[in-house]
């Protein structure tokens, strides 16, 4: 019998779309000789869907439609097992629409990438793919993961982190400690976002606030670092677990502007969308147009590209450079950097961290990490000898090891200490 495997994807997230096209991407090449798939669609209010069309990615064009052609559904226990119970069912349809034995989280930023569904999937005592709950949402707070990597010795940029009520109550206090301790250019992102969603870059004291205001609108937090002038960025993916992992090749995205966009990333031809405010307020209108651009090229044109190619194409459409321009050296510390940022983290399955060469000084700095990384990069993997559907069975099994690990581990008593006692005392402790 083959292992039911729940793929759950979307999310109240500004990285919704992208998150549908890694999905149905990973369950195109998920090995049906092993696993029988059950994809799972969470839509932006949070409500989850099963049904035939759930996993075609034609139907996004209408997901309106979509979601009346079927079944909302959530999770709950029955007979030891975790079952998809219908919410709104008809006279003639089972209470009960399947059952998952393993579940794939493939979904990125707040509300999902940061724990949230770790920690959901992690109260039905299923095994899921991918970092827990902590390294989640450390990876996740981009102020928590660099306060980590500098107690452990990596690099990362300084930085300072304010909150809206900082910014709300006192901004002249905010733009001075900024002033203080950096000078022009600075990078402003919210806290807890990927895709390059909210990032500005500001070169004087304007854009600093309107980089601010921006940043806010995504993130009670925001984090404001040294803008490196002259750098190069360059990615790696890490696969495995505190017990053994190994890093993959290196790439460098090719940006169009000052800093790489969210459009560099996943649309074709990106130009300008350089991280200001105004810029920023297209950014949702850039990611609702992500399923159309998508599904306009096949995602085996993106699938099926040669291993090593000068320039490749990421998400379909961002371009950059497989394997990376850099030397032999660089290549080996920032593969040591990777290792190191995984283990520290105490991450599991597969990740990208991205990095910055400062090209004055020639320094390497941990700039983000990614949990569950775009296309789960496979790309990367494939590049270095890995092909997807290999990877999608190697992050299953390490889930599965996870799992045989924690049962090893003591979580609860089996007594109720409850039943030894009078609880007459606690009357006492009513609030008046």
């Amino acid at each position: 019998m083959k292992i039911k495997l729940g793929v759950f994807f979307g999310g109240k997230s500004v990285e919704h779309e992208v998150s549908i096209i890694t999905a149905i991407q990973a369950i195109e090449n998920i090995d049906t000789n092993k696993y029988e798939v059950v994809p799972i669609y969470i839509a932006k209010d949070n409500k989850m869907y099963c049904g035939n069309f759930i996993g075609d990615i034609n139907q996004y064009k209408n997901i309106e439609n979509l979601l009346h052609i079927s079944s909302q559904v959530t999770l709950a226990q029955k007979d030891n097992k975790t079952v998809l119970v219908r919410c709104n069912k008809k006279f003639y349809e089972s209470d009960i629409y399947d059952y998952i034995d393993i579940a794939f989280p493939i979904v990125h930023g707040t509300n999902v990438e940061d724990g949230t569904l770790q920690g959901y999937l992690k109260m039905f005592n299923i095994p899921y793919v991918g970092c827990d709950v902590l390294a989640s949402s450390c990876g996740m707070d981009k102020y928590v993961c660099k306060c980590i990597l500098k107690d452990n010795n990596i690099p990362v940029l300084d930085c300072k982190c304010f909150s809206f009520k900082d910014y709300n109550e006192n901004l002249e206090n905010v733009i001075s400690c900024i002033e203080e301790n950096f000078s022009y250019p600075v990078i402003v992102k919210p806290i807890n976002l990927g895709s390059s969603v909210g990032i500005g870059i500001a070169k004087t004291q304007e854009e600093l606030k309107d980089a601010m205001e921006t940043a806010f609108t995504y993130s009670k937090k925001i984090l404001v670092e040294k803008a490196i002038k002259n750098l190069k960025e360059v990615n790696c993916s890490v696969v495995g677990d505190l017990d053994f992992a190994e890093a993959s090749e290196c790439e460098e995205p090719i940006k169009t502007d000052e800093i790489l966009s969210f459009k560099d990333k996943y649309m074709s031809n990106g130009k300008g969308l350089s991280g200001t405010k105004s810029s920023n307020q297209s950014a949702s209108k850039y990611v609702n147009q992500l399923a159309n651009e998508s599904i306009k090229q096949p995602l085996e044109e993106s699938l099926n590209q040669p291993v090593k190619q000068p320039m490749e194409q990421s998400m379909n459409s961002g371009v950059l450079k497989l394997p990376a321009d850099i030397s032999s050296e660089v290549k080996h510390t920032i593969q040591e950097l990777s290792l190191k940022t995984f283990k520290v983290l105490g991450c599991c399955g597969v990740i990208r961290i991205d990095f910055i060469i400062d090209k004055d000084s020639n320094s390497i700095f941990v700039n983000e990490v990614n949990t569950i990384p775009g296309s789960l990069s496979f790309h990367l993997w494939r590049a270095t000898g890995l092909n997807y559907s290999d990877l999608l069975s190697k992050l299953i099994d390490l889930s599965l090891k996870r799992a045989r690990e924690e049962k090893n581990i003591l979580f609860s008593f089996d007594s109720n200490i409850l039943s030894q006692r009078s609880l007459n005392g606690l009357k006492g402790l009513k609030r008046k």
